[in-house]
């Protein structure tokens, strides 16, 4: 089984580096911490960064995931390689652009790009945002899926994802105590659905409300709370029409022993139990 230790970070491809670099200073709140030719990064949290941006296809788009060390990572594309999956080591310039000791890189069930890395670089210098977002880190990916009982199964068999809720039939998996790191919803299409950076405080999603109103940046959903996750949340368009969301107050699933998954309704109700009402097609 592959275990996965934390979501890393993302990486998008953007046919306009320099606006989607300024969305993510001055709207999402993230900071620089490399500008080199053809890609920004940024960070959210003490790691070195948690978001890229490179010049290339918006279709190009990858999650990274942590395992412990050298060893895991080759366990683990030997895994792949046996399941049929085909399996690329990066580089040593790719891994060093990527501020890693080494990475592999596959494709899942559905078609997403998928790195799994080992010693990502933790930065010496504490984040400091672009704009007083509240973001306190990198939490968890949204993934489109085309068929997603069998990327649950891919999830929790190969990988040791649990189920932690459903809505619909759209898992949410963790990989530690957090509620989820990954979101599985149907689509026709591959990709990152959505990306989440938690934020301190329910007050700093309001203000994030208003700010991000104020200045046109379109709302998909929310402010509201998830009934699965307990989390305050709020959904916003990017560049290239990805969708960003702040949450807080995410649930943690401390007892493995005693937790049960739970179902929830692929509607409204099922996705804010304050009653706002989402663009159902954000989520299938």
């Amino acid at each position: 089984m592959i275990r996965l230790m934390d979501v890393s970070y993302v990486r998008l491809g953007t046919l306009d580096l320099e606006g989607a670099s300024r969305f993510a200073v001055d709207y999402l709140g993230l900071q620089v911490s490399e500008h080199r030719k053809g890609a920004v990064c940024f960070k959210s949290d003490a790691r070195d960064h948690t978001l890229c941006y490179f010049e290339g296809n918006p279709a190009d788009q990858a999650v990274a995931f942590e395992v412990r060390d050298k060893q895991d990572l080759d366990m683990a594309a030997s895994e792949l390689e046996r399941l049929g999956h085909a399996v690329r080591g990066g580089t040593e310039s790719e891994a060093s652009s990527r501020h890693v000791k080494g990475f592999i890189a596959f494709r899942d069930p559905s078609g997403n790009n998928i790195e799994l890395v080992y010693q990502p670089e933790r930065s010496g210098r504490r984040y400091f945002g672009g704009r007083d977002a509240g973001v306190t880190g990198f939490s968890h990916v949204g993934l489109c899926s085309s068929d997603v009982a069998r990327d649950e199964q891919f999830w929790t068999s190969v990988c040791n994802a649990r189920v932690s809720d459903r809505i619909g039939d759209a898992p949410l998996l963790r990989i530690d105590e957090v509620h989820h790191s990954i979101a599985l919803f149907p689509s026709d299409r591959s990709g990152i659905q959505h990306i989440n950076h938690q934020v301190e405080t329910g007050d700093d999603v309001m203000r994030s409300y208003y700010f991000l109103k104020e200045r046109g940046i379109p709302i998909t959903f929310g402010p509201g709370r998830h009934p699965s996750s307990s989390a305050r949340f709020l959904y916003f368009r990017g560049p290239d029409a990805m969708v960003f969301e702040y949450s807080s107050g995410v649930k943690s699933i401390a007892d493995e022993l005693l937790y049960r998954e739970r179902q929830f309704p692929f509607e409204p109700k099922g996705f804010c139990s304050w009653g706002a009402k989402p663009q159902i097609s954000q989520f299938g």
